[in-house]
């Protein structure tokens, strides 16, 4: 049976840096699609879809995350990486403060990960760019809420030390032995 594993924090807390060394290392990656969805807005002059339509920004990371979870269990691997999970949608909502349908969190819930990982809030390694236009302090709201929502859906949660990308990826591994 495959193993699904989400890696998720909030932003800027060098998730998709040890997600590059992971594929360094040669293990199965889903990226992030955000950064994505967001850009495909700009280009159709939306500055920052997230902020102006929280709810269908939303919908449609939900609708991807589904359509990278299904496609995983084509691939030829016992282990993929998932940089953030479905829960990580109504989360975000969550800390907004936006209604959302039912339908996130059924989503979440039928859609499973073997094992959640999360990267905790860092302060001297945090930047923001033309995507995270998230404060420091807003990272530490969203990292909050994610984590509750992942404990709300009955997972474990194993939280990476500060280190060095090198031991951040150890442990991870390690978690998997």
């Amino acid at each position: 049976m495959q193993q699904k594993i989400v890696i998720t924090g909030g932003p800027g807390t060098g998730k998709t840096t040890v997600i590059n060394e992971l594929i360094n290392r040669n293990y199965t990656c889903i990226p992030e699609i955000s950064r994505k969805v967001t850009l495909d807005a700009r280009e159709k002059g939306i500055e920052q879809l997230f902020l102006t339509e929280p709810l269908l920004f939303s919908e449609m990371l939900l609708k991807g995350r589904i359509n990278q979870y299904i496609e995983a269990d084509k691939l030829d691997t016992n282990l993929v990486f998932f940089d953030r999970g479905i829960p990580d949608v109504h989360s975000y909502l969550n800390c907004m403060k936006t209604n959302y349908p039912d339908v996130f969190i059924d989503q979440s819930i039928k859609y499973k990960y073997s094992k959640v990982i999360i990267f905790p809030p860092w302060e001297e390694i945090y930047t923001s760019d033309n995507e995270r236009y998230e404060t420091y302090d807003e990272s530490l709201k969203i990292y909050r809420y994610i984590k509750q929502a992942y404990l709300d859906l009955g997972y474990t949660i194993y939280e990476v030390p500060h280190e060095t990308v090198k031991n951040r990826t150890d442990f991870i591994l390690d978690l998997l032995k």
